[in-house]
């Protein structure tokens, strides 16, 4: 039986790929078989998902994007507009290297920005900001707030999405004026307190 999902006429969703309810696939979607999708999820215009992806509750995938195999996003992930999965790190057209792909890992609540791009084999923390256009080429930790080429952290980010106003070393604390959440800084890693 068929979860109750929307799918545009001119996607295509595979036999086989398990989608979750209430979620939406848009204009010229490509959903392979082997692909796993949550509920509350919305795939924008022109999305490819791949057959070894999993994909948690409630992720916006924007315009663009494609999902290659190997890439694991948790729920709530955010993946802006146009922007860009790896999963062969050093590819080669007359090489084959489908046994080489790398896992990326997206932990929940993560917001990757429009044109940015995930070099594989990374982990991105809980409730992450990668600024648009950054690269990101290496593990990210929960609440960064990165940017630039190769992508640097510049700053501790809320799970509201505002910047929290704590050092980028050592200890600290601070208080999310929208929501009223305790971040603690504490040997280089924030947590909610």
């Amino acid at each position: 039986m068929r979860a109750n999902y929307q799918v545009h006429e001119s996607a295509i969703v595979d036999d086989g790929a398990i989608i979750g309810e209430g979620s939406r696939i848009w204009h010229f979607v490509h959903v392979c078989g082997g692909a796993q999708i949550g509920a509350g999820c919305s795939l924008g215009q022109n999305v490819f998902i791949g057959n070894k992806v999993t994909i948690g509750n409630n992720v916006k995938i924007q315009n663009n994007v494609s999902v290659y195999d190997n890439v694991h996003l948790e729920d709530d992930v955010f993946c802006g507009p146009s922007m860009v999965f790896t999963n062969v790190y050093n590819p080669r057209s007359f090489i084959e290297r489908k046994t080489e792909y790398r896992d990326t890992i997206v932990k929940r609540g993560a917001t990757l920005g429009a044109n940015c791009t995930i070099v594989c084999g990374v982990t991105i923390g809980e409730y992450a900001l990668v600024g648009a256009g950054a690269v990101i080429n290496r593990d990210v930790k929960a609440f960064a707030l990165m940017v630039g080429v190769p992508a640097k952290q510049i700053g501790w980010i809320s799970k509201y999405g505002e910047q929290l106003d704590l050092p980028l070393q050592g200890n600290g604390i601070a208080v999310c004026e929208h929501t009223g959440e305790q971040y603690l800084l504490q040997n280089g890693l924030v947590t909610v307190k």
